[in-house]
């Protein structure tokens, strides 16, 4: 009689499990609004063409989202103490690229499309702008109805070392790979001086520069960051290769040229080394390709994390403000 009760419980959480997997689904807006993808892949192609540098700003925007919350579109909300105003937030960009696709979508599908979804898509449509892999979005997301900074901690820092980074990830129900993996949206990612200057000048108190950072590259980051200088100076994440969504990034972090300590700091463990070491070599091989396969997994992974279906939140009139 227990074993019969065991097993019905074990049916039921395995039942759970796919019907929680299955809630998302390519399509989904085959037959409400079906031209619902080509709208938002055409906006943020002209946002593009006008601002390369708005491809990264949506990768982060759409990451950012998701991990506060779950991919709900809180991140988009506007006020005082809105998600958008917390620390880990500053610098994010791309609201307006959002913001037109959606009202383009309302003029065309009244209602219908939820902006966690334009997120989703603005995302995956950046990375294969910036010549990366393309994927099926899994869509079906419903809109959050709170949004708070306060909720932000926990938001991965250019300061974690690889055990909260690995932390952090794991509460979101993603492993080491995943982790390497998505952090290699760097490749076409850029940050201010003021994040990772301190590496440069002063990293140990007594005047060194992170021992980690290649001697060359330490040169060429001190020029672009001098002492004292202008901190809100944009530098490349990916040296080389900043507009090509690729393998270079890899490359940089093996050869101790990781801006950010957080990127650095994943050849220092010896389970995400080896995660790097995976994809770190030419820019178009064997490794590429290796990236461009499994890139798209961990987005879809990630993209589905703690998502609002069915009658769960809303579809939201206007992406910054609720209903």
């Amino acid at each position: 009689m227990e074993e019969g009760k065991l097993w019905c419980c074990v049916v039921m959480v395995l039942t759970l499990m796919r019907s929680a997997c299955g809630q998302l689904k390519a399509g989904f807006y085959s037959s409400s609004c079906p031209n619902a993808e080509g709208i938002v892949r055409s906006t943020v192609q002209s946002h593009f063409n006008q601002d390369p540098t708005i491809a990264p700003s949506l990768l982060r925007l759409h990451f950012h989202d998701c991990f506060v919350q779950g991919c709900d579109g809180s991140v988009l909300i506007s006020g005082s103490s809105a998600e958008k105003t917390a620390l880990s937030n500053t610098g994010l960009r791309g609201f307006e690229v959002i913001d037109d696709a959606k009202s383009q979508l309302e003029a065309s599908c009244l209602g219908v499309v939820s902006c966690a979804d334009i997120l989703a898509w603005a995302a995956r449509d950046a990375v294969v702008l910036t010549g990366g892999p393309s994927w099926s979005v899994p869509t079906g997301r419903r809109d959050g109805t709170v949004s708070l900074s306060s909720q932000a901690s926990n938001l991965p820092s250019p300061l974690d070392p690889v055990s909260v980074q690995r932390q952090k990830f794991s509460a979101k129900g993603l492993d080491d790979h995943d982790l390497v993996t998505l952090v290699g949206a760097h490749t076409i990612g850029q940050t201010d001086c003021r994040f990772f200057s301190y590496r440069l000048y002063n990293f140990t108190a007594t005047g060194n520069s992170d021992p980690t950072i290649n001697q060359s590259f330490l040169g060429q980051l001190q020029a672009m960051c001098p002492k004292n200088g202008d901190g809100l100076r944009k530098v490349a994440l990916d040296s080389g290769s900043a507009a090509k969504f690729d393998v270079s990034f890899f490359k940089n972090v093996r050869d101790g040229n990781g801006v950010l300590e957080s990127d650095q700091r994943l050849w220092e463990d010896s389970a995400t080394r080896s995660e790097v070491q995976k994809y770190a070599g030419t820019v178009r091989g064997l490794f590429g390709l290796r990236f461009d396969f499994e890139f798209p997994k961990a987005m879809i992974k990630m993209s589905s994390i703690e998502v609002k279906t069915g009658s769960q939140g809303e579809i939201r009139k206007v992406c910054s403000k609720f209903n």
